[in-house]
């Protein structure tokens, strides 16, 4: 679908504001997604607490863009490990394996964009995974 025509609004948040979702040692903040960009693309802000362990190793259709704005985070492309500090920018391309993690001492955070939009609405079920994960699963 050509989504060229869809009329959309400006968006302007004050930090932290946006969809929030909170998930024990991580949390992430949708800032505009499918509803907002036609479903073009999803941004959000995900921080790691020290020592956390992300999703684990999965793949999906979209391209993930990660820009590092906090901490070091560690970013699974395919089979190598990154260490992304902050500044840091990784492309992971749609179907490549990935995961990211936080293994420094201070929280990691970093800018997520989704390209298309879409998975967005799985973000509920995402994060019941992640608050149901033992503490002791959760740290990297």
């Amino acid at each position: 679908m050509d989504n060229s025509d869809v009329e959309r609004a400006p968006i302007v948040l004050a930090p932290g504001e946006g969809r929030a979702f909170p998930m024990g040692r991580l949390s992430a903040v949708f800032k505009a997604d499918g509803a907002e960009s036609a479903n073009r693309y999803s941004i959000s802000e995900w921080w790691l607490d020290p020592h956390t362990k992300g999703p684990g190793v999965h793949q999906h259709p979209e391209d993930d863009l990660f820009y590092v704005l906090g901490g070091t985070l560690h970013v699974l492309v395919d089979t190598d490990w990154i260490e992304a500090t902050v500044g840091s920018f990784v492309l992971v391309p749609g179907h490549s394996p990935h995961d990211f993690e936080n293994r420094g001492p201070e929280p990691a955070g970093f800018l997520n964009v989704s390209v298309p939009g879409g998975f967005e609405p799985a973000m509920p079920s995402i994060a019941d995974w992640f608050l149901d994960r033992s503490d002791e699963d959760s740290r990297a």
